[in-house]
């Protein structure tokens, strides 16, 4: 499990943080913000220089995801992360990228009074003699920065970003995580609020974060790509058990081969030259909860080994891709896009388009 608080910067998240950490048996403190420092010196300073925050770096989010995971399968217990979030499809990616891995994640925001959050960040510029812990994605300059500057700098970067937590906190960030107004409450004594709130169910497991559940039945497009073996690649999402094609569902007015190109491009990083040929459509039985409808599986061709060799992962929705042999696709797989597979090579081998009705061809 992962007690994730939020707020503003200079709320008082990190502080809390270790409180917390002595009242929640076997729990860890994660900081994200050393996700960040270890990026200052794997990027290079081009792409550092592109971003003010890291957060708009995908690698910092993807890291965040994949450490938290791995510290936790690590130490076990539970993970207390203080970490701003203002931007709800970071939230998104992020806590969807945790509920994929069974990580349950309870959402918790510091709301102190803004004159009080203001006096805070104030009189903490005044006295650290470097930038404070707590500002979690402010940007650290270099070592000719005097810790004056620094502290200037750090107090600019807290009160510049209260107006976007305030926008937040007034819209999505309010619905999504229990409130703890930590105005006259010292860390401590916030800590065990929080707490409080974690162990009593007031702060609740926030939902899987993915692709909205369909109301009625969907076309999806999925896309064989072929390396020079003539092996097809396969993704693993995040966000439900089992391999995949590339593709995804078509979009309300999109054709669906458009569609196979664009989701090419948004899970691989890959933009195919030509539009795939169609090799089969499988009518999908609805299955409750499932609604069930058309899937599409398109010819994306054989990819050169240059392309091969640049494929990305630039979302959170996938964790791995590969190619694979027809054999090895059947431990992957599950039955049913197993089977739609095996009618779509075929389709392939023979020059044709198949139809198909829960995987079986028809007509």
């Amino acid at each position: 499990m992962i007690v994730w608080i939020n707020g503003a910067f200079g709320a008082g998240k990190t502080t809390t943080a270790r409180e917390l950490v002595d009242l929640i048996p076997n729990s860890t403190l994660y900081d994200p913000e050393s996700t960040g420092g270890a990026l200052r010196l794997l990027l290079p300073q081009k792409r550092l220089a592109e971003v003010t925050d890291f957060q708009d770096l995908p690698i910092w989010r993807r890291l965040v995801v994949d450490t938290a995971a791995a510290l936790l399968a690590e130490v076990g217990g539970v993970l207390v992360v203080p970490m701003t979030l203002l931007r709800q499809e970071y939230r998104d990616e992020i806590f969807g990228g945790l509920a994929a891995r069974r990580i349950q994640v309870r959402h918790v925001v510091l709301t102190p009074d803004e004159t009080i959050l203001r006096d805070r960040i104030d009189q903490r510029a005044a006295h650290d003699a470097t930038a404070p812990e707590d500002a979690d994605a402010a940007p650290r300059h270099g070592s000719g920065e005097t810790a004056a500057e620094a502290a200037a700098r750090v107090r600019r970067w807290c009160l510049d970003h209260i107006e976007p937590y305030r926008t937040a906190l007034a819209g999505w960030l309010a619905a999504d995580a229990y409130a703890v107004d930590n105005s006259a409450r010292t860390a401590a004594e916030t800590a065990r609020a929080v707490a409080g709130a974690v162990d009593a169910g007031h702060a609740a497991p926030c939902g899987i974060v993915q692709t909205p559940e369909p109301t009625g039945e969907t076309v999806a497009a999925g896309v064989l790509l072929f390396d020079e073996h003539d092996r097809f690649l396969l993704v693993d999402p995040t966000y439900k058990p089992g391999w995949e094609f590339p593709g995804g569902v078509v979009e309300p007015g999109e054709a669906p081969a458009r569609a196979g190109v664009r989701e090419v491009a948004e899970e691989i990083g890959l933009r195919l030259d030509a539009v795939p040929r169609l090799l089969l459509v499988d009518w999908e039985r609805p299955q409750p909860p499932g609604y069930g409808g058309l899937r599409l599986l398109f010819d994306g061709g054989r990819l050169p080994t240059a392309d091969a060799d640049r494929l990305l992962l630039p979302g959170a929705e996938l964790r791995a891709w590969r190619f694979v042999t027809e054999q090895e696709a059947a431990d992957l797989l599950p039955p049913v896009r197993y089977q739609r597979l095996r009618w779509a090579l075929r389709a392939r081998e023979r020059g044709t388009v198949l139809n198909l009705e829960a995987g079986v061809p028809v007509g």
